[in-house]
């Protein structure tokens, strides 16, 4: 069983900062790519950023040059780093990641979100 578990959501004001941190757990052998999506009340779920296993990067372009996605392999995490929020910013941000299981299944696994709230 995998587990996916995000932290670091929370109240700001707009130009203030926040970390996600999304930590993966369970019967892994190796997790490739690692993407925070986000979802606000009413709307689709989007595509926030996502980094290889590799450490290349790749984001949004509404989020260029305030986000920041970061992984640490050996700790199977992965990091958004989240820096002049802005009101548009409020979602509910969830982790997901393609990885390969102990028993050789390859997939993607969600987390469970965590709440950004971003006040004007």
């Amino acid at each position: 069983q995998v587990q996916l578990v995000e932290s670091g959501g929370g109240l700001v004001q707009a130009g203030g900062s926040l970390r996600l941190s999304c930590v993966a757990s369970g019967s892994i052998s190796s997790i490739e790519t690692m993407r925070w999506y986000r979802q606000a009340p009413g709307k689709q779920r989007d595509l926030v950023a996502f980094i290889t296993r590799i450490h290349s990067t790749n984001y949004a372009d509404s989020v260029k040059g305030r986000f920041t996605i970061s992984r640490d392999n050996a700790k199977n995490t992965v990091y958004l780093q989240m820096n002049n929020l802005k009101p548009e910013d409020t979602a509910v941000y969830y982790c997901n990641a393609d990885l390969w299981t102990t028993m050789n299944i390859y997939r993607d696994y969600w987390g469970q979100g965590t709440q950004v709230t971003v006040s004007s």
